[in-house]
């Protein structure tokens, strides 16, 4: 995967649990599969959406030595490794098997607020230990501190391997001019489902999803659309997600969407604390707006049909 893009729908995958909070690796595999089946262009694992902050370090390596098992090489893998020691990160990168992983995605560092210096620094020296591909990953809404357009821009002109970013500020003004400045090389990616629309319309190629866990055929159609340009066919595919776009979030991520893939029977709606399932009243909204979306049609989720678009 040494020529990978990062065009198109990436999945940031769930961690499913069992009742009893240990990890369900059926359910996990039965994940993989489906997003694959789902024609998903890659698979991020261990980042926010698989609740990464509440697994133990040996659940880590055996969910990423399980999924690339499963994946078989059938599409890219991208791995988050991430956090606010730069030491510890560098250290991660250099001593974990990355063998079957075709990029990795850090996050800005979060709690200690560096400064835009100090960002700078620390992906530099993620990218001078890593023998693979880096995403940035800026979610100012988690991490306490924004990595401004000139940060990114200088990161993506001086180091070869950091490769795009994910951006999930929903600073549209950042956003476009590190579109309009990047290198050529350099690749800008949603990190927010619900303006994927709009940012590929600027010039994003693609996105970080987490809405794709459910629906990586309808989601990624969109998507697909969009990189060829046709936007106005994948106009109302934005707009009937519009309504799920907000009840997934409402009560945090990664509860909406494992609410979501339990009504689809997917996955045991199980969380780790400190996260909590969905409020009753929003599964409930979940539940009536996925009668609108599908026909009920089989007893496997992979068979329902998706309603045409009116």
């Amino acid at each position: 995967m040494a020529d990978f893009k990062l065009k198109g729908l990436g999945v940031a995958l769930v961690t499913p649990f069992k009742k009893d909070k240990t990890v369900d690796f059926d359910a996990l595999k039965r994940m993989v599969e489906y997003i694959i089946e789902g024609k998903s262009d890659y698979i991020v694992v261990l980042g926010t959406t698989g609740e990464t902050p509440a697994l133990f370090p040996d659940e880590k390596e055996e969910i990423m030595n399980f999924v690339k098992e499963v994946n078989a090489g059938r599409i890219p893998l991208v791995l988050g490794v991430g956090g606010n020691n730069t030491q510890a990160v560098v250290n991660e990168v250099k001593t974990t098997d990355l063998s079957g992983f075709s990029a990795i995605l850090s996050v800005v560092p979060y709690y200690n607020k560096p400064s835009q210096e100090g960002l700078y620094q620390h992906y530099k020296a993620i990218a001078s230990a890593s023998p693979l591909p880096i995403i940035l990953y800026n979610v100012p809404g988690r991490t306490g501190v924004n990595m401004t357009a000139q940060t990114t821009l200088a990161l993506a002109r001086d180091c070869d391997n950091i490769i795009g970013v994910k951006e999930a500020s929903g600073n549209f003004t950042q956003i476009e001019e590190i579109i309009k400045n990047k290198p050529e090389r350099f690749e800008v990616i949603s990190g927010d489902d619900g303006i994927t629309y709009p940012l590929m319309t600027l010039g994003a190629v693609g996105v970080i999803s987490v809405i794709g866990n459910a629906f990586p055929m309808e989601f990624g159609r969109m998507v697909r659309l969009c990189l060829e340009g046709k936007f106005q066919e994948a106009l109302p595919i934005h707009w009937r997600f519009n309504e799920l776009f907000s009840l997934l979030f409402v009560d945090g991520n990664p509860a909406g969407v494992k609410c979501t893939l339990n009504v689809l029977g997917l996955i045991e709606n199980e969380l780790r604390l400190p996260l909590v399932p969905t409020r009753m009243s929003t599964n409930e909204k979940i539940h009536e707006l996925l009668d609108s979306l599908y026909t009920p049609s089989a007893h496997e989720v992979v068979s329902r049909s998706w309603k045409p678009l009116v």
